[in-house]
């Protein structure tokens, strides 16, 4: 177990070009972000309606993308969905629905869990322990898994929601990864039995995390106690706009989840080149345990290869995918200097 001692600590996330600078000054630039889970393939753009950026948002658009959401996710309707700027807001939202007491986190996972629930007023733990979540006030599980890509399934964690709810406990699931995870484990249409919230994040999956769109899916008085905090317009008019269009576009989903698991498996197969064996991972990233992650981190970040690497975990690294030919080829151009600069020193 561990527990987090202070709602104040700061997280190191990838996706920082400022922070790979500082680390990197001398590297070839543009880099090539592989240190988050991002689509490298985003939802095409399109030209939006003036109304998006001159008008409020509309609550009849709200509606819509609740509805569109609640019909893409699988939710039992748009009374269990809301939208928000980007699940990282709700996280702390989301946790002071329980009154603050016992926060278990199944981890190793996403780090800001632990920091939104202290900020809630909770004790919070990571546990590496599935049946000790039953003891919580809050429960906090990432399926998928974030970095490691575990999948808890959906009969465990409903027998779970079970336990908690007779005691008044909370079970929030972050399904974040989940629009490329295996959507039958999903909670999202679990939802109305109450003591379950479920998160998914919109710029994930469609590569658009600029946009901050993200929902939070619950019993219809959960979600209109969510609402209650936000208040109007919470959500900008172009996420709505964008909201909208892909969460419908069913056609572009299926394919893009069959391109990214093809750039998974390339993924897998160029490391594995060259001695590196993917561990586990979504098909949005890939998981990587290696005696020499430090190595591997450093060497590609000199040329403008960025990694994420954890420091809590000095063996683990995750790796995003190449969004283009140029990128591909600078990928494996590093992991051969590295593997040279290994075989050298043997």
């Amino acid at each position: 177990m561990k527990s987090l001692d202070g709602a104040a600590a700061v997280v190191d996330h990838g996706g920082s070009l400022g922070r790979a600078r500082a680390l990197f000054p001398y590297a070839p630039q543009p880099f090539v972000d592989l240190s988050t889970g991002i689509n490298p393939h985003s939802y095409p753009f399109f030209e939006l309606p003036a109304t998006a950026l001159s008008r409020l948002p509309e609550a009849s658009r709200v509606r819509d993308l609740a509805d569109v959401a609640a019909s893409a996710y699988g939710a039992p309707s748009a009374a269990n969905v809301m939208a928000a700027p980007g699940t990282q807001i709700l996280l702390p939202r989301v946790a002071s629905l329980a009154s603050p007491g016992n926060a278990l986190v199944l981890g190793p996972t996403y780090a800001e869990h632990q920091r939104a629930a202290a900020i809630a007023g909770h004790a919070v733990t990571e546990v590496d322990d599935f049946e000790v979540l039953a003891g919580a006030d809050l429960a906090i599980i990432v399926n998928p898994n974030n970095p490691d890509g575990r999948i808890v399934e959906r009969k465990r964690l409903l027998g779970l929601a079970g336990k908690l709810r007779a005691r008044g406990g909370l079970l929030v699931v972050d399904e974040a990864f989940m629009d490329v995870g295996p959507c039958a484990e999903s909670l999202a249409g679990d939802v109305s039995q109450g003591g379950i919230v479920v998160l998914r994040s919109f710029g994930k999956f469609f590569g658009l995390a600029g946009l901050r769109l993200g929902f939070a899916m619950a019993d219809a008085l959960t979600v209109e106690l969510l609402q209650a905090q936000f208040g109007p317009w919470a959500v900008a008019g172009p996420a709505l706009e964008y909201g909208i269009r892909a969460l419908a576009d069913s056609g572009w989903q299926a394919e893009m989840r069959r391109r990214l698991a093809e750039d998974a498996a390339r993924v897998d197969a160029l490391f594995g080149r060259f001695g590196v064996a993917v561990a586990g991972g979504t098909t949005l990233f890939r998981y990587i345990r290696l005696a020499d992650a430090a190595g591997l981190f450093s060497v590609l970040g000199e040329r403008g290869i960025l990694l994420r690497h954890f420091s809590d975990r000095p063996h683990v690294l995750r790796a995003g995918l190449p969004g283009g030919d140029e990128e591909w080829q600078r990928l494996e151009s590093a992991l051969a200097d590295w593997a040279q600069q290994r075989d050298d020193g043997a």
